[in-house]
């Protein structure tokens, strides 16, 4: 279904026994058994809570795994997200549609009216799951894939929040695809990116990194200014036809001049070099400098700019206007829904700028 035209309703049954034990531990990942029903068909599914700080909020985001059938037009797994921290309700889907226009691997975004047990739980945003089955619809070899799974997975040595060394290299990863041996290969990247000399890493790089998608999805993450881009909400793909990892973004709510709170964040917020100690390497190299200057010169002139993205911005806030008016968590917050895509094209107007003020910084 184009979501353009119009959401599909998603309605979901959950016996109150297993919705009772749901409910006594949010913070439990143990998915009990339920049903979806999508048009006149119904899946038997098994649901638990996702997500960190957003499980302690009144509209909770949910983990589908499809158990008969197996697999879904969404894959075998989907997420559907309350996104009840952004007033808007577009930050996720805008991010992921941007990171496309940039040529990087980003998640399939729809929106769907949900009700649990003929409740009307109002908007949510489903997002595709990043996996095997990802790879295959993209026509992608098979690879290995792993998630960013905390702020640990800054490509350190050290914990950013202690700043102690961390007890592992792969600390703050999470392996969804592959096996041990694609652990000790992101374990040894990270080891590299720590202790190389200039020249020897200008060397080993390029053995282990796709430098221009790289380089792309900086452009993305420093431009949506996502605070927490650079030491989480992303995946690693480790492409086998080539050997290189590839970034895809994750949880983008905290973008376009709003954190992952919902708060103001100005358009000045996040520098143009962008962080973690793997950009910071790589922009010390002149060659990959001028190449991301380059890149950024583009974007700022063709897809980050209000003509690009007021349009986008506009039919995503049409689409869901009249299904806001009935959503129990947003309808008593109608005013600013309708006061955000106006933010938000300010934001992007300072922010370009800003950013073009600031591309001197990145001459070699």
């Amino acid at each position: 279904m184009n979501d353009t035209l119009s959401l599909a309703s998603y309605s979901l049954f959950i016996n109150p026994q297993d919705l009772r034990e749901l409910r006594s531990d949010i913070w439990s990942n143990d998915h009990v058994p339920a049903k979806l029903k999508v048009g006149n068909t119904t899946y038997h599914i098994e649901i638990a809570y996702r997500g960190a700080l957003t499980r302690e909020l009144p509209k909770k985001s949910f983990h589908i795994n499809f158990s008969k059938p197996r697999t879904f037009p969404g894959g075998r797994e989907i997420h559907l997200n309350a996104e009840y921290l952004d007033p808007s309700l577009l930050r996720n889907k805008l991010s992921f549609d941007f990171f496309k226009s940039l040529g990087i691997l980003s998640p399939e975004a729809r929106y769907v009216l949900v009700s649990l047990n003929g409740t009307f739980m109002g908007i949510y945003l489903q997002l595709e799951s990043v996996d095997d089955l990802f790879l295959k619809r993209r026509g992608l070899p098979q690879g290995s894939i792993i998630y960013a799974h905390n702020d640990e997975a800054n490509f350190s040595f050290l914990d950013p929040d202690t700043e102690d060394i961390k007890e592992s290299l792969f600390a703050g990863y999470k392996l969804k695809l592959g096996n041990e041996s694609d652990e000790e290969h992101l374990c040894e990247l990270v080891f590299k990116i720590n202790t190389l000399s200039r020249t020897d890493f200008t060397k080993e790089i390029t053995h282990y990194l796709d430098i221009e998608k790289y380089l792309r999805w900086l452009s993305g993450v420093v431009c949506t200014q996502n605070y927490d881009g650079f030491i989480q909400n992303y995946a690693l793909y480790g492409n086998s036809a080539t050997g290189l990892y590839e970034m895809i973004p994750w949880d983008y709510d905290g973008t376009w001049g709003r954190d992952c709170h919902g708060n103001i964040m100005e358009y000045d917020y996040f520098p143009i070099q962008g962080a973690n100690t793997l950009t910071a390497r790589l922009l010390d190299i002149p060659e990959y400098r001028r190449c991301y200057r380059t890149l950024l010169e583009e974007i700022l002139e063709t897809t980050f700019t209000a003509k690009f993205l007021e349009p986008k911005i506009t039919s995503l806030h049409k689409l869901l206007r009249p299904h806001i008016i009935h959503d129990p968590y947003k309808q008593k917050a109608l005013e600013k829904f309708d006061a955000e895509p106006t933010y938000i094209i300010s934001f992007i107007t300072k922010r370009n700028k800003y950013l073009k003020k600031h591309l001197s910084e990145l001459t070699p």
